[in-house]
């Protein structure tokens, strides 16, 4: 054990930014969190602004040292976790964004992966990156930005832009932004990008070519767990000193980590903006047949990069979050609960939250969100039960993907981040899966994951096997509810689905 007291880990989700302090046994010691502003300039398109959310990282580590008056000698590394596929391009000489983020959950490119799905359909390159097209990943963003900005387009040509995603951005300005910042990204951002090679674990010039994005712009694909840090915060930043930056996980990847989910057919789900869930391939690249993607789950040092079979949900607790700001059904997130809890069932409402088309198994771009089964009985009780239900039934549906295209039995389900709060969701999914689920004692892994990682780069832990001593069992809920009414209740679900399709031409 390397003499600190904490990891440090910066969790840039969605919505908001947290940096939280770890101890060596995985237990969150200090945390600070501030959320940032949803950018909506036209429908279906979302940004966040670069700048707030660098600016969001350095207060949060900030008030976190100084309100526990920790200093930065106490700190043994620093992990990076982020939203995936959120893209971003600035220029390398000023540090300066060129564009606001485009938000992974953006549709904008829907005509750029329909012309690209033109010639093979949209699997066409799913064999090489473990992706079908869609909105979702980066490499469509790219190419919307260097077709549709002059600013980056005029960046581009003059050898200015570089492109990123999240963790990449915050690295390089941790490590010295345009004064030598290491410009780098972990493979399993890299595998959200569309433009590396599942295989090669390298950018693949095919790819480049279908997305007109010019090499010299990406990162360099680092592994998860670096045998060196990647680079050592500058002593000007928010830590004032030089620390190991260390490990680096998209969000979801992280979440595995911090579930210690290292062994193959191991799953996790993660209930946060969206809901992910993941099972542990091994080193095995295993195709999906059930739309799902193939992902890279995690490298360390350098052994075999380990893979992952995971379906995304794009609409989860941000559905929660719609219906408080956009009509103020409950004044807090959490009340949505209690408000659920004055009526025994949904009353025959099913809310599909299509609101960027539909993600894994359907991949229906065209989907738009419907509320079904409006009746004179139904009141904001029922409406809030189906807000809760939309992400059980949406995770059923994964889950029976994953199930067939890894050849598995899920006996029980791990969860984590926000919505494992919700004693209600969490039982309904229970009944709706018909399986246990088990929440964690730390619930936002994710974090947690990202903190393992740089603590393994740099010798705090000895290896994963280490790790899983620290997983430890907060509650489970078990099954309650009749095959009979788990039938009825995912047909209607599945009736709902289908008044969503085909909204936009």
């Amino acid at each position: 054990m390397v003499d600190y007291k904490y990891i440090g880990s910066i969790d840039q989700g969605t919505t908001s930014t947290r940096f939280i302090l770890f101890n060596e046994k995985g237990r969150e010691v200090y945390s600070y969190q501030i959320e940032h502003k949803q950018i909506f300039p036209q429908p279906g398109w979302v940004e966040h602004d670069p700048l707030e959310i660098w600016k969001n990282t350095q207060e949060t580590i900030t008030r976190v040292l100084d309100d526990n008056n920790v200093t930065a000698g106490e700190i043994a590394a620093v992990g990076i976790t982020n939203q995936r596929e959120t893209t971003l391009v600035w220029d390398k000489f000023t540090g300066q964004p060129l564009h606001n983020a485009i938000v992974w959950q953006d549709t904008r490119t829907a005509d750029i992966a329909a012309e690209l799905a033109a010639d093979g359909g949209a699997d066409r390159f799913r064999e090489k990156v473990g992706l079908p097209l869609a909105t979702y990943f980066s490499g469509t963003k790219m190419r919307w930005l260097l077709e549709n900005s002059l600013e980056v387009a005029e960046a581009v040509r003059e050898g200015r832009a570089v492109f990123g995603t999240v963790d990449t951005w915050l690295v390089w300005n941790l490590t010295g932004a345009q004064d030598g910042g290491a410009f780098v990204t972990d493979v399993s951002n890299a595998s959200r990008t569309m433009l590396m090679d599942l295989k090669s674990l390298s950018w693949d010039e095919q790819m480049l070519a279908h997305f007109k994005v010019p090499a010299e712009m990406l990162p360099s694909i680092e592994s998860s767990v670096p045998s060196e840090p990647y680079g050592y915060t500058r002593k000007g930043g928010p830590f004032k000193a030089e620390i190991p930056v260390s490990g680096i996980l998209g969000d979801q990847q992280a979440a595995m980590f911090g579930q210690a989910c290292f062994e193959q057919g191991t799953s996790k789900n993660t209930y946060g903006t969206g809901c992910f869930m993941l099972a542990n391939t091994g080193t095995d690249i295993v195709a999906s047949n059930h739309g799902l993607l193939t992902t890279v789950l995690y490298r360390i040092g350098d052994n075999d990069a380990v893979y992952a079979l995971e379906g995304a949900i794009a609409v989860a607790g941000s559905l929660v979050q719609w219906i408080r700001d956009n009509f103020g059904l409950v004044e807090k997130s959490s009340d949505i609960e209690e408000l659920a809890l004055k009526v025994d069932d949904c009353g025959g409402v099913y809310f599909v939250p299509a609101f960027s088309g539909l993600f894994a198994p359907r991949w229906r771009p065209d989907a738009r969100g419907v509320i079904t089964g409006l009746t004179g009985y139904a009141n904001s009780s029922h409406i809030a039960r189906a807000v809760l239900e939309s992400t059980a039934f949406q995770t059923r549906e994964i889950f029976e993907s994953m199930e067939k295209d890894a050849g598995i039995e899920i006996t029980s389900l791990k969860v984590d981040g926000g919505m494992t709060a919700n004693n209600l969701l969490m039982q309904f999914q229970s009944d709706l899966l018909d399986v246990p689920v088990v929440r964690p004692l730390v619930a936002e892994t994710t974090a947690l994951g990202a903190a393992y990682a740089a603590g393994l780069s740099v010798g705090v832990w000895g290896g994963t096997s280490e790790l899983k001593k620290h997983w430890a069992e907060d509650r489970r809920w078990s099954p309650q509810m009749s095959g009979e009414d788990r039938s009825a209740k995912y047909r209607q679900w599945n009736k709902a689905v289908e008044r969503s399709y085909n909204w936009v031409d």
